[in-house]
């Protein structure tokens, strides 16, 4: 029995590539091209039947350990039927979700992975960006000294002066920044799908070297 995943995709940092190997798992996924037909006949373009399937190719399949917020994020990553039209632009999901959350984990139009509920809020530019922020979530909690959770109007107060964005989560709504001894993550993605200031929510790891800080 292997013991580290063997089908990665690329595109990771190693810290995310090695998390993704000692932690991750395949499992059965949806095979778009069981339903390509049946989705072609329903009005959905081919070119967007054919992103489905390159996510399903790249990712279907894939399950992870619990994310720390949004209740531990998708279960498994494994797509669906595309839904949206021509004007408005397509989504599929990313992947069910793991506990009983009010909103879908999605695809955006242009590849964004984000969060579906009363309205579209994309967290992150690309689904390595999402897994990424997983990763970096696991690895700083490893190696801080401590961590302090931040939520609601205080959010907006942490200082982050001398500090830059982590430029491998892709954030959108959610973001990452490094300082010189911390980690600070910051999520509102659920504050602004649910129109829900109270939501916002933040983690800062201070005490890191600078294996702490990149890995």
């Amino acid at each position: 029995m292997d013991l580290y995943l063997a089908d990665v995709p690329p595109g990771l940092t190693r810290r995310a590539r090695n998390f993704v190997q000692v932690h991750g798992q395949r499992v059965d996924f949806l095979k778009v091209d069981q339903y390509r037909d049946s989705w072609l006949s329903s009005g959905i373009p081919e070119h967007e039947i054919d992103r489905v399937a390159e996510y399903a190719a790249r990712w279907g399949g894939l399950l992870l350990p619990p994310a720390p917020h949004y209740d531990g994020g998708p279960r498994v990553l494994c797509p669906d039927t595309p839904e949206g039209s021509p004007a408005e632009g397509w989504w599929f999901e990313a992947g069910v979700q793991r506990t009983a959350v009010p909103y879908s984990f999605m695809i955006g139009p242009s590849g964004e992975f984000g969060v579906l509920g009363d309205r579209w809020v994309p967290l992150h530019a690309t689904v390595e960006g999402w897994v990424e922020s997983v990763a970096l979530a696991y690895h700083a909690a490893m190696y801080a000294k401590r961590i302090v959770k931040v939520t609601a109007d205080e959010v907006e107060a942490i200082r982050l002066e001398g500090h830059e964005p982590v430029q491998e989560v892709a954030g959108l709504a959610d973001t990452w920044w490094r300082g010189p001894d911390s980690l600070v993550a910051i999520y509102r993605g659920e504050a602004e799908c649910l129109s829900a200031p109270v939501c916002r929510i933040a983690f800062v790891y201070t005490g890191l070297d600078r294996w702490g800080l990149h890995g």
